[in-house]
């Protein structure tokens, strides 16, 4: 079964359904390339999707163990270059409350996110800055 279809609309934009469960995504092209910028960029998904999954296995990691894992959220900043043209960079800040998670709670749960399957799928030149902030 693949994991999903895409569409292209036309105008520069593309919908992409979930072939699981029938969720579906729109994406744009930014305005720096030629597009309106009215959703998701198809590097956005990509940079996004690097927070998603450190936040998916932080989340799995902190239930096996039974940490709390509360207001866990990130902001993401995409980079990008010409020559050819692609994300040179990106930055994810994430923040949680540190209650209850001591330094090797702590440090357990950055060595997960860092190695996430998505982390681990990037270019090796392709810079990963991951902050983390407990409250």
């Amino acid at each position: 079964m693949s994991t999903s279809t895409v569409l292209y609309l036309g105008e520069l934009r593309t919908e992409a359904r979930h072939a699981r469960s029938g969720a579906t995504i729109v994406t744009d092209a930014p305005p720096d390339n030629h597009g309106r910028g009215e959703a998701f960029s198809p590097t956005d998904l990509l940079s996004t999707a690097l927070a998603c999954c450190l936040m998916t296995v932080m989340g799995i990691r902190a239930r096996d163990k039974g940490y709390p894992l509360n207001g866990l959220s990130a902001s993401v900043t995409k980079h990008m270059v010409a020559g050819p043209r692609r994300v040179s960079r990106i930055e994810v800040d994430i923040s949680l409350d540190g209650t209850g998670l001591d330094p090797a709670m702590r440090a357990e749960l950055e060595e997960v996110a860092r190695t996430c399957p998505v982390a681990l799928s990037l270019r090796e030149d392709l810079v990963q800055v991951l902050r983390f902030t407990y409250r």
